[in-house]
Parts: C-alpha cells; structure tokens; sequence
C-alpha cells in the first residue's frame, strides 16, 4: 500500500528498508570464498576448503551446481585448473549478480519506473584466443598464490600478457582490467608484509578478469543512435590520484515521441596529482561539450549519437548542439519520473555498479555521530555526503538544510544511500539550487576561479618541463 504521504517525493523510501530475502546469505557465501582466495589455494587449509564448499552449496540448484561443486573439491584438494577456476569465478560473479538484481527489483518497486530489456551480444570476430588464455593462466598462479602470496615475481607476469592486448581493439578491455588489477598488486607487494587485505575488492577483479578473458565474454550488442533532446539531471565526478571522471546523468527524450530513457555520458582523462578541486574541470571540459550545457543549465539537440543498450551515450561533440535552458529540478520533476532505467550488462551486474538518478522532496534531515539521514515520509534514508566533490559551490552543509534533492541511489555497506547531486535551499531567505557540476563549464565564483588558475599554473607547468625533456 502507498503511503498517503510521500513527503512531496517520488520515491517510495519505505520500501527501501525492508530485508531482501537471502541477501545476506549470498554475500556470506562470497565472502567465504574471497577468504579462501587470501592465503591461495595451491596448498589449501580446512578453513579455505569450508569456504570453497560454501560457494558450491550457494549455487545449489542452478545450472552452476554440478561445475562449481566439482570445482570446489578440486580447489579445496589443491588440485584445480583453468576451467575450475573459471567455474568458481562463475559462481561468485552470479551469486553478486543475484545480489544486485535482488537490489535492484526494489528500487524499481521504490521509483515506479520501468526498466529497459536486456540486449544479447551478436558473437562477433575472432579474438586472439593465446592471449586470453595467458591472461588466465596468469590469473590462475595468483589465485595458487593468494593475496598473502603475492610478490613482484607473481605480478610481473602480467606485464607481457598485457602489453601484447592493449594494440587489439577487441582486447582493450580486459587488457585495461589487468593492467588496473597488477598496478595495484604491484602496490602492495609483497602481500606477507599487508594489514589488511581488500579480499572483496580483489576478489571482484580477479572473476572478473576470468570471465572477461573467456572467448566473446567481453563482446557487446552493436551500438544504436540516439537523436532528440538531452535533459542534464546532474554530474557524479570522481577523482583519483592520477585520473579524473565526469558522468553526466540525464533523461533523453527521442524525436520520434517514443517514451523517454535515463543515459549516461563519461568523460574519463589521466591528471598530474597537482590538479585537483575545481581544477578538474580543465581537464575535463575540452573532451565533452555536455559538461558546459550541464553547469549552464542547458538542454542539447542530439543527432545520432551512438549509444549502448545500457544507456552509456558514446559521446562525440559532432552529434551534439547546445539548445534552450533546461532546469535539473524541472527535469526531476516532470520527466524523470516516466523514464525509462536502461538495463544493466550481465557481467555488470553488481551491487557496487547501483547508481540510479532519483528525486526527494520535503524530507527532514537528521544528523547523528556525523552520519546525515533524509527522513521521507517517516523512513531514514543514508545519505553519502563523502561523494560530494569540492569541485562545485554543493557542500554537505547546503545538503543539510535542503527540501529538495536529486541524487543517485546506491547500495553500499549493507544499506541503501543516497549520493546528492543537486539541492534546492534557502539561502538569506532566497530559494537556491546548488549543484555538484555547476563549475564544470566555467564560474565567476571565487573558490572556483582560484581554484581554475592554480590549475592552469599547474598544467603550464607541467607542458613546459615534458616540452624541454621532450627536445632533450
């Protein structure tokens, strides 16, 4: 039953803070498996063969079972293979999978929004079959080694796998994944002297890279066009030590009147660690002209821009022009709540991969131990103001004195929070939208503008001495 009042919303919070039946379950049987992985399974001990067993149990009953029951005992007798250790990966990338499904059939119950289909891949062209199965070969010593048996032996056997992948078009994504996955081993070597050990994380690139250096696994449903109006909802920006990234959340309105979908547009660029706050933007503007329409408030013509089944706009500035003004709030409310959320890729099926643009309205903030909840319509809903980027003039105090938010619906730590993208609040008695990508365009505010200079110092800098090591 929909409660009478949903505080002004158009999300049923509620619904939210109700237990999903064998979560918790499926993500003790991962765990029990990523603990297995810790210590490597070339001479495995009770507990990890317990552990190995608990995966298998897990997948009981599914086409999984009798694969992932033969290769647990295998592992658990230190005897596996490539296609058991493929096997196991399976089993933990589904359990995850099912977690994620699981999470998201409650948050479409929760916005009332419909979902895309999914779109099975075509098998496409030949793929260098040697050096997938180097790939997993090399996967497979890390996983005999375990993360405690990692050194820079053991790692540096990526190198080459690696370097002869990237080249190949076809390659290049689980190319990047393991080039990601053994810088960061590299980091930690050797995994004797570690205190404390991202077994989780680890353990998701590690079936990943397995199930992606399977021929075709990592082929894709041949992008469509999209041609209407884009209508910028907000801007999540992520910023690394040596990388930077902008997404653009957005609903899309086709010219042929079909209903509307959410997109997403990515701009990612490599970045000096001398660069950071709003200076991020510099980086990131020249690559993508939506970042401009979306800190000015403008909507764009799009004609023909490629895009995935997943929603991901493949963005080329050539397909794009900005239009008339488009306010996020009006968007939020009027448009998205018909839109349709686009479908999500079998191996991204992950709960960590839940990002769902969703609007709040007339809620009641509270804060305890530093921890901020929305309270909508009587149920507590996390908010993670730890997103919140210092690149924009949106801070957590403006956050904490908001009515109105458009955010992004994630799932993290065994809860549901929401990431605020935008807020609508008072300020000297004046109502005020504040955004996290209002500077992505360019600002006059003086953070921002001190922030754009020392980053031109920076990056002028930094062209100067490669231009003198260059002629050197």
């Amino acid at each position: 039953m929909v409660p009478a009042d949903q505080g002004g919303g158009v999300m049923r919070a509620d619904l939210l803070s109700d237990p999903v039946a064998g979560l918790d379950e499926a993500l003790a049987a991962v765990d029990a498996f990523d603990q297995a992985l810790v210590a490597g399974l070339l001479r495995p001990q009770p507990a990890q063969a317990a552990g190995l067993t608990e995966l298998a149990h897990a997948v009981a009953g599914t086409p999984l079972a009798a694969r992932v029951s033969e290769a647990a005992a295998k592992a658990a007798a230190g005897a596996a293979g490539e296609d058991h250790f493929v096997a196991l990966a399976a089993a933990r990338t589904a359990l995850l999978g099912s977690v994620h499904d699981a999470l998201m059939t409650r948050v479409t119950e929760a916005t009332g929004r419909p979902r895309g289909e999914e779109t099975v891949p075509a098998t496409g062209g030949r793929q260098a079959a040697n050096l997938l199965a180097a790939a997993r070969a090399w996967l497979c010593d890390l996983a005999r080694a375990g993360w405690q048996g990692i050194d820079h032996e053991v790692v540096s056997g990526a190198a080459q796998v690696v370097s002869a992948m990237l080249p190949d078009p076809s390659l290049r994504r689980p190319a990047t994944l393991l080039d990601g996955f053994a810088a960061e081993l590299a980091a930690s070597c050797p995994g004797s002297a570690l205190e404390r050990i991202p077994a989780r994380r680890w353990g998701d690139l590690w079936s990943r890279g397995m199930l992606l250096t399977l021929p075709g696994a990592a082929e894709a449903p041949a992008p469509g066009t999209a041609t209407g109006r884009l209508l910028p909802l907000g801007v999540d920006l992520q910023e690394h030590a040596t990388a930077a990234q902008a997404q653009v959340h957005a609903v899309f309105e086709p010219a042929d009147g079909s209903a509307p979908g959410l997109v997403r547009a990515t701009v990612s660029v490599p970045k000096p660690d001398t660069v950071v706050g709003a200076g991020l933007w510099q980086l990131l503007r020249p690559h993508m002209s939506l970042l401009a329409a979306a800190g000015e408030g403008r909507s764009m013509e799009l004609s023909d821009m490629p895009v995935t089944a997943e929603g991901d706009l493949i963005w080329s500035d050539e397909h794009a022009r900005p239009s008339e003004p488009a306010d996020a709030f009006t968007t939020a409310r009027v448009a998205l709540p018909t839109a349709t959320d686009p479908a999500t890729a079998p191996l991204d099926r992950h709960p960590t991969r839940i990002a769902v643009p969703v609007f709040l309205e007339g809620y009641a903030v509270q804060m305890e131990d530093e921890t901020m909840t929305f309270t909508v319509a009587g149920h507590p809903l996390a908010v993670d103001t730890d997103r919140v980027p210092t690149a924009g003039p949106l801070t957590p105090e403006a956050v904490a004195t908001s009515n109105a938010c458009i955010g992004l619906l994630r799932w993290d730590a065994g809860t549901y929070r929401v990431q605020p993208l935008a807020v609508e609040t008072t300020v000297r008695k004046k109502p005020v939208a504040l955004h996290a990508g209002a500077w992505a365009g360019g600002t006059t505010d003086k953070v921002g503008v001190k922030a754009e200079k020392a980053a031109t110092d920076a990056v002028a800098v930094l062209r100067e001495r490669a231009g003198r090591l260059l002629r050197n």
